[in-house]
């Protein structure tokens, strides 16, 4: 019998991609209309003003982050004892009770802004468990030399799900407030359900169980401190994204600016994915190999630009096409910044590395929401986006000159790494 040559010829493997997708598509959609319904009902039911509801959005971001920073080691560790089918199954399972209840809620009009940041933490709090099992499934049921056509279409599934879930969840809640709600149980399920068939996954090696997922990624923050390459990549996205990400004000443009509602907002959710989908594929076919960290800054600088030009649009359509360019953008920034922390750190460190990255996006992305929230209520939501985008490309210029191994860094080549004594 011979070797497959692509992953989906894998009959496990199509069975991960299809519940992967899934899952996505419900996640995406999901926080898109709970951002939605929280920022309606602070506005009608609570009578909030555009700033006060606007620091809502920003609450919400910190409530489903609060539980990644806490439980992220402790996921590590169940990832690594327990089948990673079941784990992240089990997860998806959560998630569909999480999706259950808000369509209740939504149907008999008991929304509240307690009941909907108690869903969103619960639903932060799952996310930190299916993570790192779903990541860590794929390795187990794909031949090694496939492994990185894997991660591409992965990463397909991914971007794919970022369009089609906020667009389509969009258009259904402008239908029904609870149809989405009621997709996503579906989508769990099914998720769930094709997740549990895949084949036994072999058991992990008995030294993964007496591992201390605390001193791992303690060990990790300490490497990466001490590595000025590697700091200065992390910390790049880390802060140019909580001070230019624009997507938790995404409600406020939708209900009070653009006046365009779900519907328009699903579209606006969408855009940044489809950017960085067509991106993604372009690279797949033509990645870049010289100048890569002038590049990645170069990048950034756009993302920032681009949060700018999004802020003080007033055109749905121009408002979607800024949000497509910073999509790209950001995708550029993280092809280039992702291979660049992978080559530059020694094997036996890219567990922790990859752990103190993680954990510094996902931080990027729930302390951003906080951050805009914050601004908004301060300088109204145009001149939260705006400063925001102004601030990601402050921080660009600081860490070229700050960091200088970025710019010099010309292809991906492990040369340029530079620790602190």
């Amino acid at each position: 019998m011979s070797e497959p040559t692509s992953p989906l010829a894998i009959a496990d493997y199509r069975k991960f991609w299809l519940s992967r997708f899934c899952a996505v598509i419900a996640t995406n959609g999901m926080v898109v209309i709970i951002g939605y319904q929280l920022y309606d009902v602070a506005r009608s039911a609570y009578g909030m003003s555009i700033a006060r509801a606007s620091f809502q959005l920003g609450l919400l971001g910190l409530a489903q982050f609060v539980p990644i920073f806490i439980l992220t080691p402790i996921a590590g560790v169940v990832a690594d004892r327990f089948d990673r089918r079941y784990v992240a199954g089990a997860s998806m399972s959560v998630d569909l009770l999480i999706a259950t209840g808000l369509a209740i809620s939504t149907m008999t009009g008991l929304r509240s802004l307690p009941l909907l940041f108690g869903f969103a933490a619960l639903h932060g709090t799952v996310r930190v468990f299916q993570g790192p099992a779903l990541n860590a499934i794929a390795p187990n049921i794909v031949p090694a030399a496939l492994i990185p056509r894997a991660i591409a279409l992965n990463s397909i599934a991914f971007q794919a799900g970022g369009v089609i879930g906020p667009a389509a969840f969009g258009f259904l809640f402008a239908t029904h407030h609870a149809v989405p709600y009621c997709t996503s149980m579906v989508l769990y399920a099914l998720a769930a359900i094709t997740l549990i068939r895949i084949r036994s996954l072999p058991p992990p090696p008995p030294e993964a169980r007496r591992t201390n997922p605390i001193r791992q990624i303690v060990g990790g923050f300490q490497f990466v401190w001490n590595d000025r390459f590697l700091l200065g990549c992390i910390t790049l996205d880390l802060f140019a994204v909580i001070l230019g990400g624009a997507t938790a004000l995404l409600p406020v443009y939708a209900r009070d600016i653009l006046h365009v509602g779900p519907a328009g907002l699903g579209q606006m959710r969408a855009a940044p994915a489809l950017g960085a989908a067509v991106v993604a594929l372009w690279l797949s076919f033509r990645p870049m190999e010289y100048n890569v960290g002038v590049k990645m800054l170069l990048a950034v600088a756009a993302y920032g630009a681009a949060t700018i030009a999004f802020g003080l649009s007033r055109d749905l359509e121009l408002s979607l096409m800024f949000l497509a360019l910073l999509g790209a953008a950001d995708m550029v920034s993280v092809f280039i910044r992702s291979s660049l922390i992978q080559l530059n750190t020694p094997d036996e460190m890219r567990g922790r590395v990859s752990a103190t990255s993680g954990l510094a996006i996902s931080a990027s992305n729930e302390l951003g929401e906080m951050q805009s929230g914050v601004a908004a209520s301060l300088l109204g939501a145009i001149g939260a986006v705006v400063f925001g985008g102004v601030a990601a490309i402050v921080v660009t210029a600081m860490w070229a000159r700050l960091f200088p191994e970025i710019p010099r860094a010309r292809t991906f080549a492990p040369q340029y790494r530079e620790t602190t004594t």
